[in-house]
């Protein structure tokens, strides 16, 4: 596809500004579900990390500087983000979402056991399936549990119990639900 933006590409170039401020990002969101054998459409690539506010200010000015129109969403009280960038480019939108300070764990869990990465020569690593549906089962809605649903049916292999003891260390009620929900 001569010339044409590459959405991933940008992704990439961003992961490593974020990384050189000091920022370790995973894949979530529709390229992480795919990446879990869920292939859903998607026009943006969400990335995660454990970003405290003030190094979401200095990401965004690096990010300014090289060129990227970035709006950054400081969160309130009520936000379960730490905030949010919007990185906007040729190729579209690349989002980088904070959970400091909301639920930084699955994040951190997430990064020590992140094997797969976007492709060969990546720095992106792709957030781990028990963790991506411990993410959707924090953030709620019938998308995240159609996702949850979804991307678990194609993945009859994975330990359910496993992931609902994931769920209990994090305190996040719902999975029983899920779990009744596959059995049908």
């Amino acid at each position: 596809m001569g010339g044409e933006p590459d959405l991933l590409a940008e992704a990439e170039r961003i992961a490593e500004l974020a990384f050189e401020e000091g920022c370790e990002l995973l894949v979530i969101g529709a390229l992480a579900l795919a990446a879990h054998r869920y292939v859903r459409t998607t026009a943006d690539i969400d990335l995660a990390g454990d970003v405290d506010l003030s190094l979401l200010e200095t990401l965004a000015g690096r990010l300014r500087e090289n060129g990227y129109e970035v709006e950054l969403r400081t969160p309130d009280a009520a936000d379960p983000l730490g905030g949010v960038l919007d990185i906007h480019s040729t190729a579209g939108l690349v989002q980088i979402i904070s959970f400091a300070d909301r639920f930084p764990a699955v994040i951190r869990d997430g990064l020590r056991d992140a094997d797969l990465l976007v492709h060969e020569k990546s720095r992106l690593r792709i957030l781990p399936l028990r963790y991506l549906v411990v993410l959707k089962l924090y953030a709620g809605g019938l998308k995240s549990k159609a996702d949850i649903l979804e991307v678990l049916s194609r993945n009859p292999e994975e330990d359910l119990d496993e992931i609902e003891t994931l769920c209990q260390q994090y305190r996040l009620p719902g999975f029983q639900e899920i779990r009744r929900e596959l059995k049908r």
